[in-house]
């Protein structure tokens, strides 16, 4: 196996254009781990600065605990799924699999010795005898996951593998994926955009804003610990409440939020009273207020728009100028137009520094 460490990489493209700029980070051998953030936020053209794809305008890049800056893409012992399958269209799945081994020159008792074994694990053994054009999304993503595995590399690196896939294909992908990391326990790099498959792919996630690393952590601490504004916006659907909040002294700190009569207790936060914060809250820890009507942080909103998704519905309202989103279970009667009893769980209330976004409490 192979650990892969970013020592200070920058990405500089004419004009002065930086897409990465000082990217530190050490991955563990056989660690799965994601890049996820929105576009244009430099985690493709990292990843392709791994594989050799793009040249690194600073920094040391290492593999196995050897600088690779130089290194052939073909000589770095990683192999990569791209988006768009890459296959050859006029090739079998058999051939297409077998194409880099045939390359390298082994025989075809040794690429049949290869093959089988990925094939039957990839269920493609039936279609072997298949071009591209005669198969499903799913199948030919498979067969550009079996052409990588064939080469027994130390990295996988994935590139939005499954943007091009239906929802119902993305999930069962996503668990052959997880089963296959399991099953090969190689160090694997994952891009993406959609956070579901960041949330249960990944052992860490790098969230990546401009370039910059936001936050690396396990998927909990990313979703119930967000370092700073921009991950808690950024995580979670629907997305966290972010409020303009001030901090208040009342019989211990508060902070009060959108200036309305809404006061949350905070224990340890280590800023001046009457400092501007942005209050955070997800929508799935705010509830209904039942008969809890002598809680003295209860409070009441009017739901503008009432959408039921399955289990759970999502509430629109607004606090002051503020949208203000609630996740409560489907079985909850709820109509547009009507007044609701609300409290949060003021365990789940994080606090921002409304200058820096970074975090204060939690």
């Amino acid at each position: 196996m192979a650990s892969v460490e970013f020592k200070n990489i920058d990405k500089i493209y004419s004009g002065d254009t930086q897409v990465v700029k000082n990217f530190n980070l050490k991955i563990e051998d056989g660690e799965f781990i994601v890049f996820l953030g929105p576009s244009g936020c430099g985690k493709s053209t990292t990843l392709r600065m791994l594989a050799g794809l793009e040249e690194i305008s600073a920094g040391e890049l290492l593999i196995g605990g050897k600088v690779v800056n130089d290194i052939e893409p073909k000589e770095r012992d990683i192999a990569m799924v791209f988006q768009s399958y890459a296959l050859y269209p006029y090739m079998t799945v058999y051939e297409n699999i077998a194409f880099t081994l045939k390359l390298a020159g082994l025989k075809k008792q040794e690429i049949e010795k290869k093959i089988r074994p990925i094939t039957d694990m990839l269920q493609l053994t039936p279609l072997l005898h298949r071009k591209p054009g005669a198969l499903s999304g799913g199948q030919r993503q498979r067969v550009a996951m079996g052409r990588a595995m064939v080469r027994t590399p130390e990295v996988f690196l994935f590139d939005e593998p499954l943007s091009n896939l239906d929802a119902k294909l993305r999930h069962s992908m996503r668990s052959e994926i997880k089963q296959l990391h399991d099953k090969l326990k190689k160090t694997t790099i994952y891009v993406t955009h959609d956070q579901v498959e960041a949330m249960t792919l990944a052992d860490r996630i790098v969230i990546l804003r401009d370039g910059n690393i936001e936050q690396v952590g396990t998927p909990s601490e990313i979703y119930h610990a967000p370092a700073n504004e921009f991950v808690a916006g950024f995580i979670g659907s629907p997305t966290m409440n972010l409020m303009p909040g001030k901090v208040k002294e009342t019989q211990g700190k508060h902070v009060q939020i959108a200036g309305k009569n809404i006061l949350l207790p905070v224990n340890d936060l280590s800023v001046a009273v009457d400092q501007d914060v942005v209050v955070g809250v997800r929508p799935s820890d705010i509830h209904l207020s039942g008969d809890l009507l002598d809680d003295p942080y209860m409070f009441e909103v009017t739901v503008e728009t009432c959408e039921l998704l399955g289990t759970t519905i999502h509430l629109e309202t607004t606090i002051g100028e503020h949208t203000f989103m609630v996740e409560t279970p489907a079985s909850d009667i709820i109509a547009e137009g009507q007044v609701i009893s609300l409290y949060i769980d003021k365990s789940q209330v994080h606090v921002f520094d409304s200058k820096t976004g970074s975090v204060i409490a939690a």
